[in-house]
């Protein structure tokens, strides 16, 4: 069992609530700590955009908000359960408690949405259509001029109702536990890339493996 696992403290913001301004959701995270995505684990895919994220929940609600900066960006799909993990895309998987099966959700910058929940990388169910949305989206993109280098920044601010987690009856996250991991890839782009929070050993690029999930608490 790998012994560097993050740990990762969830706040309770009793202010914020999902029927909110997600405007407003959005610059309350940006309040908050802000996490960075930048474990490159394969060195043949050596791009590191800048990526960072943010989070906070109000019981019956998780709130993310994710801040990247790269070269490229792509954001072909638009129906969800589409491969986004080819777009620019950011993700977010978690199980709850010690259970081996886990919850995938990727975005690409758009907001599009692919969710899915099982035990693998091959044995995934995903979530219907409109389960997934249940999840509340705004994404906001930009171009920036860095010594004469073109960046866009994007920035997407998610509002995930505990019945976006259909496989479990939770009514709240407050004193839950359980493992993630967040991360960032882009498979088509022109700079393939596949970074994590936690870092992953393995010798393909491979974001399925429960076994390098950081520890979070949910206060």
């Amino acid at each position: 069992m790998p012994t560097n696992l993050k740990q990762l403290h969830v706040p309770y913001l009793s202010q914020l609530d999902r029927d909110m301004p997600i405007e407003d959701i959005s610059a309350a995270l940006d309040e908050q700590a802000k996490l960075s995505i930048d474990k490159a684990p394969w060195p043949a895919y050596d791009y590191v955009p800048s990526v960072k994220f943010s989070l906070a929940h109000s019981l019956n609600c998780l709130f993310i908000k994710f801040y990247v900066s790269e070269n490229a960006v792509r954001a072909r799909y638009r129906q969800t359960n589409d491969p986004v993990f080819k777009d620019s895309c950011v993700e977010f998987f978690i199980a709850f408690n010690d259970e081996d099966a886990y919850y995938n959700f990727e975005f690409n910058c758009m907001g599009t949405c692919l969710g899915g929940f099982g035990n693998g990388k091959e044995n995934r169910t995903l979530l219907p259509e409109h389960v997934i949305g249940k999840i509340n989206r705004w994404a906001v993109m930009q171009k920036t001029a860095a010594s004469g280098h073109l960046l866009t920044n994007w920035q997407l601010t998610l509002v995930l109702p505990v019945e976006v987690f259909c496989v479990h009856d939770l009514t709240s996250f407050q004193g839950v536990q359980g493992k993630v991991n967040f991360y960032k890839c882009g498979d088509d782009l022109p700079q393939p890339h596949f970074l994590a929070w936690n870092n992953i050993l393995a010798e393909e690029p491979n974001f399925h493996l429960p076994e390098f999930f950081g520890e979070v608490q949910f206060a």
